[in-house]
């Protein structure tokens, strides 16, 4: 079963929906006993990265999204799910992470005509052929919200940017785990095509 982590602050519903567009199921939950039985699973997130890791600790969801990543389980994270993997974000002061991939999570730099949150449709740029990948246009469109991005410490953890002007860090992966900073549900024909390769054994 796929579970879709459940830690009060994701658009639990949307993601669910997009699963079973494709044609599986996954259930939502807040049971950390449920995640650690959960063949895959999706940590998505929308708010504020301090919020987030406080219920995550609280709940024992943190570990138990730790021991499912390390027992070689498929895991996705969406949005703030991707930021919640990296070692530390800078949002409203500094505050640790899940810290299964090393870097840092820092606001967009402002600039003249620079909007933040960056909002909307955006390309990528496939750097690697990720699993969740596969299939897709070399710059595929896809939809964003967010006003933070990682900086990732090894680069090889890329597996597409887009640019906001600069390039961030789009798609992350690491043999298991892979993170998305925009919204699959929300993407369109591309983001079902992600969640096809995400659920298909």
């Amino acid at each position: 079963m796929i579970v879709i982590i459940d830690y009060g602050m994701g658009n639990l519903r949307s993601v669910q929906k997009a699963i079973e567009a494709v044609g599986s199921r996954a259930e939502i939950s807040g049971d950390p006993d449920r995640v650690a039985r959960a063949s895959k699973i999706v940590l998505p997130g929308v708010g504020a990265f301090a919020d987030a890791m406080a219920e995550l600790r609280r709940s024992g969801l943190d570990q138990a999204f730790h021991e499912a990543a390390r027992a070689g389980k498929p895991c996705l994270g969406v949005c703030l799910g991707l930021q919640l993997l990296f070692d530390e974000s800078e949002e409203d002061g500094l505050h640790s992470g899940l810290g299964l991939f090393p870097g840092r999570i820092v606001r967009f730099t402002p600039r003249p005509g620079l909007k933040v949150p960056h909002m909307g449709w955006n390309s990528l740029r496939i750097l690697q052929q990720a699993p969740l990948l596969a299939g897709l246009d070399p710059n595929p469109a896809v939809y964003f919200v967010h006003s933070y991005h990682a900086i990732a410490a090894d680069h090889s953890l890329v597996a597409a940017e887009s640019d906001y002007p600069d390039p961030f860090p789009a798609v992350v992966w690491r043999d298991n785990i892979t993170a998305c900073q925009f919204h699959p549900e929300k993407s369109q024909a591309v983001g079902l095509k992600m969640y096809a390769n995400f659920v298909k054994p």
